[in-house]
């Protein structure tokens, strides 16, 4: 991928004809061997470091900032005094497993951004290195070696550059290992799947017997042709086909959960608990609180007014681990409701979208990718007081 990549772009191509020593990992461009002056004046050699902003897969755009991390000492003046114009951040930058930076500089151009990274590269590597060459003319950037950049395995078809853009590369890989059951592809648990498909979690096990119907189109993500609805795919066939053109390692499960085979669930890292149906639900929630199984399960009661002009209701998600089994036991619902509101399954794709929103993130708090401040173990979002209720306890 980095070869190719170098190939497909000709800033990019420029630099390495010219000499430089370029290496492309977890979605950072790195510029190796930049001579600079350290406080001792003496020249060392460091590296540069610039986010890729891609206009398509493989082809690059103009910079996304002019901007740069650094890995190494913060380069001097040839008298050793810090070379302030560029100064803009000094810590430990972790962008990615096996990438720290240790600084961020700021060299803006007159024309307020880069036009490519050719510019970008060697405006950066001349305020650095001339202040090297004044001790040591020989100093060079462009040393002609040849770097092997580390190909990374990867679930996505090209490369995941919004969290390069952001930084947060080592973040984002805290979910890499992952593996994900949804159980219940209908409105809310494919916006979980929508969600879920742009993490780096390795596999995302999907499970659900129903055919994917013209209903489902107005409460699920994306949107379905004609032609799509005539295929008359089921739901987990069809979601398959969609999220495996962005991603591998979704796995289909063309069945509904039942005695015979609540034991597949056995054994993920994580279950995402997403059915209509109490007795079902029941099923999987006992079978799961037996192991040390974490899920969410989710569920909506949407209502008409009495005089049918309006609707109210609310969502919930109630999360169950070790710690919170007999907590969130208590919480999720046991028997199917029998009024014939309910009966008619009102769901609205918003609110869908909302309880697969709050069920993502509960997992990932849990899972350290968000700062998790609070135990709750149940949150409701009330629909007409706009209000989200979260109740607290275990660990």
């Amino acid at each position: 991928m980095s070869l190719r990549l170098i190939a497909l772009n000709p800033d990019l191509q420029r630099l390495r004809d010219e000499g430089y020593e370029l290496e492309i990992r977890s979605n950072y461009l790195l510029v190796h061997s930049v001579p600079y002056v350290n406080s001792r004046r003496e020249v060392a050699r460091g590296t540069l470091v610039s986010e890729m902003n891609m206009a398509s897969p493989g082809v690059l755009d103009r910079p996304n900032t002019h901007q740069i991390y650094f890995v190494g000492e913060h380069p001097c003046n040839p008298d050793g005094s810090e070379l302030v114009q560029i100064k803009n951040g000094t810590t430990t930058y972790q962008l990615g497993d096996n990438l720290v930076a240790n600084h961020y500089f700021s060299n803006k151009p007159k024309s307020g951004a880069y036009e490519n990274y050719y510019e970008k590269v060697t405006s950066y590597v001349r305020v650095i290195s001339n202040q090297a060459k004044a001790i040591d003319p020989a100093a060079d950037a462009r040393t002609w070696k040849t770097v092997d950049s580390i190909e990374e395995e990867s679930v996505f078809l090209y490369e995941d550059t919004a969290s390069s853009r952001a930084g947060i590369q080592a973040i984002a890989a805290r979910l890499k290992h992952q593996r994900i059951a949804i159980v219940g592809l209908g409105g809310t648990g494919a916006y979980v799947l929508d969600l879920v498909a742009k993490t780096h979690v390795t596999e995302i096990h999907l499970y659900d017997g129903d055919r994917y119907r013209q209903h489902n189109a107005f409460r699920s993500p994306g949107a379905a042709s004609r032609g799509m609805l005539e295929r008359r795919l089921s739901k987990v066939a069809y979601w398959v086909e969609v999220y495996s053109a962005m991603r591998t390692g979704i796995v289909p499960h063309e069945v509904m959960i039942n005695e015979t085979n609540v034991a597949e669930l056995y054994g993920y890292d994580f279950v995402f608990v997403c059915v209509d149906k109490g007795e079902v639900r029941q099923l999987i929630v006992n079978a799961l609180e037996r192991q040390s199984t974490r899920f969410v399960d989710v569920g909506m009661g949407i209502n008409l007014t009495d005089d049918r002009s309006q609707l109210w209701g609310t969502c919930r998600v109630t999360t169950s681990t070790p710690e919170t089994r007999l907590l969130a036991t208590a919480r999720i619902p046991k028997v199917d409701r029998d009024d014939e509101v309910y009966g008619s399954n009102i769901q609205i794709a918003d609110l869908n979208c909302l309880n697969a929103t709050l069920a993502v993130m509960k997992w990932k708090r849990l899972s350290e990718f968000y700062i998790n401040d609070r135990a709750e173990y149940d949150s409701t979002y009330n629909v007409n007081l706009n209000q989200l209720t979260n109740e607290e306890g275990g660990s």
